[in-house]
C-alpha cells in the first residue's frame, strides 16, 4: 500500500486518527467516559420497566430482574467462553478474609436493585432520582477521604451547595427521604469495595446474582406464584421480562467497568446524566409528586452538579494540554 493511499484512508477515519494519537492513559479515560454514558442511558430505560410490567409489583419485577440477569449473564459467559476464567479467579480467593470481603458488598447490591424497581411505582421516584443526583458528590468525597484525590475549588463549591440544598430540604420537611439517603450513602461503598478487592465487574456480578438465585426461585414458587402466570401470560410480557435481564446486565457491566477505568471523582461526575433522566421520567412519565417548594433546595443541589460539570470541562482541557497528567489513585483495582 502506498504512502499516499495510507494517508487518504487515515484521513477518512477521523476517529481512528484521534484514537491512535492518544496515549494508553487517555484512551482508558476516553473509553471509560463512553461506557459511563451508555450505562446511564440504559439505567434510565430500566427505570420505567415496573410500570410496563404492571400488575406485577415493584418487588416482583425486582425478583424477575435478578433471575433474568443471572440467566443473561451466565449465557453470555458461556457463549464467550469466559465462565471458566471467572470461576478460576474465584478459586483464588481461598482465605476467610478474602471470602468475607467478596461477599460484603452483596447486600448493598440487592437493596439498590430492589429500590430501583420499587420506587417508581410507589411514589418514591423523585426521591431515588435525588439520591442519584447526590451520588456523584458522594463519590467525590469518598475519593478525597479514601484515595487522597485532591478537590479543586469548584468541587468544594459543588459539595457546599449540595449540602446547603440538603439542609434546606430537611428544614422544610422536618425529615429527609430514606430512599435518597440509601442511594447516595451506600452505593459509593459498593463501588469502592469492588475496586479495592481487585475483583472484576463481571466476577462480582456473577457472585452477587448466584447467591440470590435460590431466594428468587423460592419467592416465585412459594411466596408469589401468581407472578409467574402474569409474566408468561403473553408474548409482550415474556419479551419485557427477557429484555429486563439483558438490558440490566449490559447496564451494570458498562457501569462497573467505567468505575474501574476512571478516577473516582471523574466517574462520579459522569454519573450526572442518569439522575437527570430519572428525575424527568419520575415527574413526567411516572407522575410522581414534585412540590414547587422543592425547587429551591433541589436547585442548589443542581447548581452543585453544575460546578462539577464545569470542573470536568476544565480537567479535560488540562489533560489535552498535558497528556501525561493522570490523577493519583485513578486505578485502584
Amino acid at each position: 500500500m502506498s504512502e499516499s493511499t495510507s494517508k487518504h484512508q487515515h484521513s477518512r477515519l477521523p476517529f481512528a486518527a484521534f484514537w491512535s494519537s492518544q496515549d494508553p492513559q487517555q484512551q482508558t479515560l476516553f473509553l471509560g467516559a463512553i461506557l459511563a454514558v451508555v450505562s446511564n442511558l440504559l439505567f434510565a430505560m430500566l427505570y420505567f420497566y415496573s410500570t410496563l410490567l404492571q400488575p406485577l409489583t415493584g418487588t416482583q419485577v425486582f425478583i424477575w430482574r435478578l433471575l433474568t440477569m443471572w440467566l443473561a449473564l451466565v449465557g453470555f459467559l458461556l457463549a464467550s467462553g469466559r465462565l471458566k476464567q471467572h470461576l478460576s479467579k474465584l478459586r483464588q480467593l481461598n482465605t476467610p478474609k478474602q471470602l468475607v470481603w467478596l461477599l460484603l458488598p452483596t447486600p448493598i447490591f440487592f437493596s439498590q436493585l430492589w429500590l430501583f424497581m420499587w420506587a417508581p411505582v410507589n411514589d418514591q421516584g423523585v426521591q431515588v432520582a435525588m439520591g442519584y443526583f447526590l451520588f456523584p458528590l458522594m463519590m467525590v468525597l469518598f475519593g478525597f477521604v479514601l484515595f487522597g484525590e485532591r478537590l479543586s475549588r469548584l468541587q468544594w463549591l459543588a459539595v457546599l451547595f449540595a449540602m446547603l440544598g440538603i439542609g434546606i430540604e430537611m428544614m422544610r420537611t422536618q425529615s429527609v427521604s430514606w430512599a435518597t439517603l440509601w442511594v447516595c450513602g451506600t452505593y459509593p461503598i459498593y463501588y469502592i469495595m469492588r475496586r479495592m478487592q481487585g475483583v472484576t465487574a463481571m466476577t462480582g456480578m456473577l457472585v452477587d446474582l448466584t447467591l440470590f438465585l435460590p431466594i428468587a426461585l423460592y419467592y416465585l414458587m412459594f411466596i408469589s406464584p401468581e407472578s409467574i402466570d402474569i409474566a408468561t401470560s403473553s408474548l409482550r410480557y415474556i419479551a419485557l421480562v427477557i429484555s429486563l435481564g439483558v438490558i440490566s446486565v449490559l447496564a451494570l457491566k458498562t457501569n462497573l467497568d467505567a468505575s474501574t477505568m476512571l478516577p473516582v471523582n471523574v466517574f462520579g461526575m459522569m454519573s450526572y446524566l442518569e439522575p437527570a433522566v430519572l428525575f424527568l421520567l419520575a415527574v413526567t412519565v411516572l407522575g410522581n409528586p414534585f412540590e414547587p417548594a422543592m425547587l429551591f433546595s433541589y436547585g442548589l443541589i443542581w447548581l452543585g452538579i453544575g460546578f462539577l460539570l464545569l470542573h470536568a470541562i476544565i480537567q479535560i482541557r488540562a489533560n489535552r494540554r498535558n497528556r501525561n497528567q493522570w490523577q493519583k489513585g485513578a486505578r485502584v483495582s
